[in-house]
């Protein structure tokens, strides 16, 4: 109504304007989308209904097992043989541990030359996975086009030439090609019955084609004309039947069939996306390149080309959805019309049970002009990620070690598990007396329990002096000097308790007792920063001290009340930041507590506790350590600044150096997670200690980097737990490895945003020219397969998504003796930045819950999964320390960063000037004062700091 008032021509253009407010609508303003919901989730591998599958294949462990057995001995033929043709389903790291680990003179010549022949080629398409797509690389496919044809020919040859020499070593492979034939593609089937001399009609009158009148690319695809094949699939079934009966006794079962490519799935699909971004699509070697990829895809067992929809689709529907509608529209224009594939032919043929939708059904004057095109092929998209399931699982069970299964017992402290089955309580005992290591460990978690308890009680005396005397103690007073002896003699007791069980921290008093020192020390670092006068500290907390009460009508805002209450105090008010020397030392602390702290109960806890009152640091010296960071969504990766002061000062005071992870903006997981991983490596070729900070995106990022290298080849384990360079403590600032509800919403925009330009176009149809229609479409369908799209919006879009969240937890493993600590924010009316008020109102709307700081909920921030179950679930759970919540935003880590979005508000408000110190020194001296990270050897360990 208003721009019907508003607005002269809106009469004359009515159904635009209602479009294109209907178009802000949705992309401004909140959407429903999915809640996340917890379920009990264990591997894919592990579960029962693919497990039987995969009987007839080594698993990963059972790899690395056999190769590291009698080294002096050749491998026997037949673990040669199966290795070598689960070779292409391995990983590039795997291939290259395998053929490093075990001279070349104890495989089967064979067998060498096929690993190291698909070693070579997944070297190749792991530089192009990079390197596509863009006028820049329009040379690519004439360099692809050499290797991919090679690769096809061998791979449609390696059959019969892998029988004959290898028919005494591969019965066991061999068997497995008695799968059941929906587990076959139609090329497969064929080429298996030219083998058996099977011969029809139809038959002959292919394969007599071939010499004389098919194109280059007619001859390396071998059939062309599915619409024949299908004809011939009703005989060849009953073949089948009857080799059956033949193989009755090798044919009881059903078992996962791998194929005999030379180039895996993932291979595969890496390659199809090149063909598919390239800008010279319309070339004749970019389509061979393409033909050659499906002949390939053809000829391999019907779950092949599944896994391979799954990859190029980055496992998300919405990625696939873009790639099948670029698939389904291939350009042919090279081929004669005979020689044309019918592209929804094939895929059906690969995908029984499912209709490939027909664009002209869907457009104006369609069967089904009153649905969406992209509606049908999302929804094709999202069953066959549904039922390349099985491939995913055959691709952890191969590639990943399981170390445990999911009814293993869960390690922790020795004192929950041994100790606890004896009720015989050590005292007064000697710790060089006790004659076993129980023992030993009991009278160490005795002595560390009584030197706690001794040294808060002496912590409470001397605060009680503090405030009796209302003034600031000296260092050299008494009663706070026994108190902080006491407290160091505590920390010592600690160390010796973890030296005897490093997993003694899952013991809830000394987990407390660690928090209880984190949180102290976050006090301390703020304290150290004004006494400092360290960046903007001083006027941060100024203008967090002077902000003006927060007025609400909203009676659900309960926590602004409290905020209310607090900041009208006038203890508060009463701090002058800007010259602390006015003021007693004990009036700063409860300052600093009351305006960095969210939770009032989190607050009292520490006001009352003498470590955080009495500033305890640690002792002088140069710790032997290193930093891996991973930072957010957005992140210029080596070359970023997040937090760069703050890490100098680190490294100037305790000598800590900082090695920065290469990953990119937007970018999936897994790349992101290799990334860290050549950070790793790098600080494991130093021999250093090192821990992982990861922040925002980089939380996920970070761990999923740790669980691949656990799961991976002992070269690679040997990087987070050889002692002197293994991992030994991990920081997750604001992490969204649970996910946040930005992502499933931005989903359901985008999905609807499509949806209606697709309903937007086929009102225009009647307007404009077929010509013109299918630029348009050709257009779109470029831009959603380009591999900006493919690698920023399907690939790190994803990371945001709960169900992504779901298959990183569902496959993931952790070190169970690694601590983890979390940093988490809930962000205030005058704590929010004013770039973020809009997508922090958003948040607050869809998740129904202010509990956040504009990115993710202060419950999804923690360093476990949330809504995922299993038994790594609880391995997380006990090595996740806490932290108290803080006053803070999403963007408290960034400085220089976000400088272009600062506001007047901003800058009046000073919110951007966070104490960047807290996000890295609280951390590192927490972990030193237990004992995680160790001193130089130079150092001098009795000098208090």
């Amino acid at each position: 109504e208003l721009l019907q008032k508003n607005l002269d021509i809106y009469e004359n253009y009515a159904p635009e304007i209602d479009r294109a407010t209907r178009w802000a609508e949705t992309m401004f303003g909140s959407i429903e989308a999915p809640k996340p919901f917890v379920e009990k989730l264990g591997p894919l591998s592990l579960s029962p209904r693919y497990l039987s599958l995969f009987t007839y294949y080594p698993t990963a462990k059972e790899i690395y097992d056999t190769l590291s057995e009698k080294c002096h001995l050749p491998l026997d033929p037949s673990f040669s043989a199966i290795v070598s043709t689960l070779a292409p389903y391995l990983s590039f790291p795997q291939i290259e541990y395998i053929l490093q680990v075990r001279p070349a003179c104890d495989w089967q010549p064979v067998d060498l030359r096929r690993l190291r022949y698909v070693y070579s080629v997944k070297k190749k398409v792991l530089e192009i996975s990079e390197s596509y797509g863009g006028l820049s690389f329009m040379p690519q496919s004439f360099f692809v086009s050499v290797f991919v044809g090679e690769a096809t020919r061998g791979s449609l040859r390696a059959w019969s030439d892998r029988r004959f020499q290898h028919n005494h070593t591969l019965q066991r492979s061999l068997s497995m090609k008695t799968e059941k034939a929906s587990n076959e593609s139609t090329l497969h089937a064929l080429r298996r019955s030219r083998r058996t001399n099977f011969s029809s009609e139809s038959l002959k009158k292919l394969e007599n084609f071939q010499p004389a009148l098919l194109s280059p690319a007619g001859r390396i695809a071998s059939v062309t004309d599915i619409s024949n094949l299908k004809k011939a699939n009703k005989t060849l079934d009953s073949s089948r039947s009857v080799k059956s009966k033949m193989d009755s006794a090798a044919s009881s079962y059903e078992a996962f069939d791998v194929g005999d490519s030379l180039l895996g799935p993932e291979d595969v699909a890496i390659l199809l996306q090149a063909g598919l971004t390239s800008s010279m699509k319309g070339s004749t070697v970019v389509q061979l390149n393409q033909r050659m990829l499906l002949d390939l895809m053809a000829s391999q067992p019907r779950l092949f080309s599944i896994a391979v929809l799954c990859e190029i689709g980055n496992q998300s529907a919405r990625g696939l959805t873009s790639a099948l509608l670029a698939l389904l529209d291939l350009d042919q224009s090279s081929f004669r019309e005979f020689h044309r594939l019918d592209m929804h032919q094939l895929m059906e043929s690969w995908l029984p049970g499912l209709t490939m939708p027909q664009r002209e059904d869907y457009l104006a004057g369609g069967r089904w002009a009153r649905l969406s095109y992209y509606d049908a092929i999302f929804s094709v998209a999202s069953s066959i990620l549904e039922e390349a399931e099985v491939c995913l699982s055959f691709k952890s069970y191969i590639q990943l070690v399981r170390h445990n299964l999911e009814s293993d017992p869960i390690p922790t402290a020795k004192e929950i598990t041994t100790l606890a089955e004896d009720s015989s309580v050590l005292s007064e005992v000697n710790l060089l007396d006790a004659p076993e290591e129980g023992s030993k460990l009991a009278l160490c978690i005795s002595r560390a329990k009584e030197m706690i308890a001794a040294a808060d009680e002496e912590g409470l005396k001397a605060l009680n002096s503090m405030h009796v005397l209302d003034k600031k103690l000296k260092d050299g007073d008494t009663v706070r000097k026994s108190a902080v002896e006491l407290y160091h003699k505590a920390f010592e007791a600690c160390r010796d308790v973890l030296r005897f069980d490093k997993l003694a921290f899952h013991a809830e008093w000394l987990k407390s007792f660690y928090r209880r020192n984190f949180d102290a020390l976050m006090v301390k670092s703020v304290f150290d920063n004004i006494d400092d006068n360290i960046d903007d500290v001083r006027e941060w907390m100024t203008r967090l001290n002077t902000r003006p009460a927060l007025e609400t009508k909203d009676p659900m805002s309960a926590f602004q009340e409290n905020l209310v209450s607090f900041v009208k105090n006038e203890k508060n008010h009463s701090i002058d930041f800007m010259h602390p020397e006015k003021h007693n030392e004990q009036d700063i602390i409860d300052a600093i507590i009351n305006l960095i702290f969210f939770d009032d109960k989190e607050k009292m806890i520490i006001k009352k506790d003498p470590l955080a009152r009495l500033l305890i640091g640690n002792p002088n010296g140069d710790y032997d350590f290193t930093i891996i960071s991973a930072m957010g969504v957005i992140t210029e990766g080596k070359n970023g600044l997040e937090l760069d002061s703050a890490l100098q000062r680190l490294k100037n005071h305790r000598g800590v150096d900082t090695v920065r992870a290469d990953t990119g903006t937007a970018r999936s997981l897994e790349y992101n997670a290799t990334q860290i991983q050549a950070a790793i490596d790098e600080v494991h070729a130093l021999e250093k200690p090192y821990g992982l900070l990861g922040y925002s995106q980089g939380c996920p990022n970070s761990l999923l980097a740790e669980s691949l290298l656990l799961s991976g080849s002992p070269s690679q384990q040997e990087k987070l737990t050889k002692p002197g360079s293994n991992l030994v403590c991990r920081q997750l600032l604001f992490s969204a490895a649970n996910g946040s509800m930005h992502g499933p919403a931005t989903e359901a925009k985008i999905h609807r945003l499509i949806v209606m330009c697709e309903s937007f176009f086929k009102y225009q149809q009647g307007y404009c020219s077929r010509a013109f229609i299918e630029t348009v479409l050709s257009t779109l369908t470029n831009l959603m397969d380009s591999s900006q799209f493919q690698k920023f919006a399907a690939g790190g879009g994803r990371t945001f998504l709960h169900e992504g969240c779901r298959s990183f937890w569902r496959e993931a493993q952790h070190l169970p003796n690694v601590p983890t600590c979390c940093l988490r924010g809930v962000m205030e009316e005058n704590t929010t930045p004013e770039s973020l008020e809009m997508i922090s109102n958003l948040l607050t709307k869809v998740a129904g819950s202010h509990l956040h700081d504009s990115q993710v909920h202060v419950y999804d921030a923690v360093g476990r999964p949330v809504y995922t179950k299993n038994r790594n679930a609880k391995v997380l759970e006990k090595c996740e320390m806490g932290g108290a919540i803080q006053r803070t935003h999403h963007w408290s880590p960034l400085e220089d960063e976000v400088k272009f979005v600062r506001t007047q508000k901003d800058i009046e408000n000073g919110t951007f000037l966070c104490a960047k110190d807290r996000h890295v020194f609280p951390w590192v001296d927490v972990n030193a004062r237990f004992g995680f990270i160790k001193y130089t050897d130079n150092t001098d360990d009795k000098a208090s700091a």
